[in-house]
């Protein structure tokens, strides 16, 4: 029997980021605009960024999901109806929604466009993605809290064409859903507006009421308390089960990551996906370096999540809150020139000299050497020590446009 072919849906948070997510095996992205997303931090796209990322996707056959999750208040409605009717030129593939009022000016305003019911919504149960069925949504977005047996069962009791998106990949929430007004209490900035300030990650003491300035240890190491800190989800080793519970879409969570970290992410799922629908035994056989690769991304330490129970000791709470660092993003090649030049905005310093790696989007990854660096005006320069900086590279290996140079293996 033919496996079920899943999506892999990859962040975007920027224009730039939106072309990586594409050439490294995106079958569609989410973005969000200026306005209604969850990550307000994130550059996001303007409407006419939008409409160049839309049409830069749609041409090579990679769909754009736009996200308006935010939990409105009665003061944004109007514009949010004007936003809807804006995006209702610019025909996205679907819309990411949790408030029930914005769905209802969604349905409104852009009827044409599918809806899809964001995480944030809390769907934990068939009655109520049936619920969301009936109101016209094409695809319901798991609450992260969900095992995999909790969605098997969910897929056997829900229509066949109402799809079924979970998150693979990424951050994790000490919060149900997300849903969570610990920012906003801290420093008067609401998650459920798109503002986090992410005060899960800090470090905490514990202080008795009449003992004032009398710290107390809970589960420390010797860089202090994390309790709330979740570590990051990664489900790259267990992508049988995934395609076997009847997932239609797997996300990755990221758009405030860098290019660099949504190529290698992307592309590692992208190759997991594909060897495993071709036969469980290559996949087998490539999960080391499958394994392997998502670690050389900047991440936090790793747990399967709520997808084979609550998690427990080796869970989803860490007892530390700092990343581990991964490969370091150099810059993507944007043009390649007659002489072979390779232009760059560089990301992080390197030199003539220097050793690093070409990756590329079919999985292959090469070893080469800078000779040669020319600044935006021509003029040789032995290093680039600032960020943004227009180069000129010549390497000693082929690059192409679309390449992502970063550093070398460890």
């Amino acid at each position: 029997m033919e496996k079920k072919r899943p999506e892999l849906l990859v962040p975007a948070g920027s224009p730039e980021v939106l072309k990586v997510a594409v050439g490294y095996g995106a079958d569609a992205v989410y973005i969000g605009g200026e306005e209604f997303s969850l990550r307000a931090k994130a550059k996001n796209f303007g409407p006419e960024e939008m409409a160049e990322g839309i049409a830069y996707a749609h041409a090579r056959g990679v769909k754009v999901y736009v996200t308006a999750n935010i939990l409105a208040h009665e003061a944004e409605l109007a514009d949010a109806a004007a936003y809807f009717s804006m995006l209702a030129e610019l025909k996205p593939d679907a819309l990411i929604i949790s408030d029930p009022g914005l769905f209802m000016l969604a349905r409104r305003h852009c009827p044409e466009i599918p809806v899809h019911i964001s995480t944030q919504a809390s769907n934990t149960n068939s009655e109520s993605f049936a619920f969301w069925h009936a109101q016209g949504a094409k695809r319901v977005v798991c609450a992260r809290e969900l095992s995999l047996e909790e969605i098997r069962a969910i897929r056997r009791n829900i229509p066949e064409e109402l799809e079924i998106e979970c998150f693979v990949h990424g951050a994790m929430c000490a919060s149900y859903s997300g849903r969570c007004f610990l920012s906003a209490s801290l420093t008067g900035r609401s998650a459920n507006q798109g503002e986090c300030t992410h005060p899960c990650r800090w470090k905490y003491y514990l202080m008795e009421e009449t003992r004032p300035g009398e710290y107390m240890p809970i589960e420390q190491n010797e860089r202090g308390s994390y309790i709330f800190n979740s570590k990051d989800l990664c489900m790259i080793g267990h992508i049988p089960e995934l395609v076997e519970a009847g997932i239609d879409s797997f996300k990755i969570e990221g758009r405030m990551k860098t290019a660099l970290y949504v190529a290698m992410v992307a592309r590692t799922y992208r190759m997991a996906l594909d060897l495993y629908l071709r036969s469980e035994e290559e996949y087998r056989q490539k999960l080391d370096w499958l394994q392997k690769e998502v670690r050389a991304a900047t991440f936090r330490p790793y747990s399967t999540g709520f997808y084979f129970g609550r998690p427990g000791e080796e869970g989803q709470t860490t007892d530390d809150g700092r990343y581990v660092t991964g490969q370091v993003y150099l810059g993507r090649v944007d043009q390649k020139d007659e002489a072979g030049r390779l232009h760059i905005i560089q990301k992080n310093k390197f030199s003539v000299g220097s050793e690093l790696e070409i990756m590329k989007p079919d999985g292959r990854d090469i070893s080469a050497r800078v000779l040669k660096m020319q600044n935006a005006d021509g003029a040789a320069v032995e290093s680039c020590p600032h960020a943004a900086e227009e180069i000129w590279l010549t390497l000693s290996e082929e690059a192409e446009e679309g390449d992502i140079l970063r550093t070398m293996s460890v």
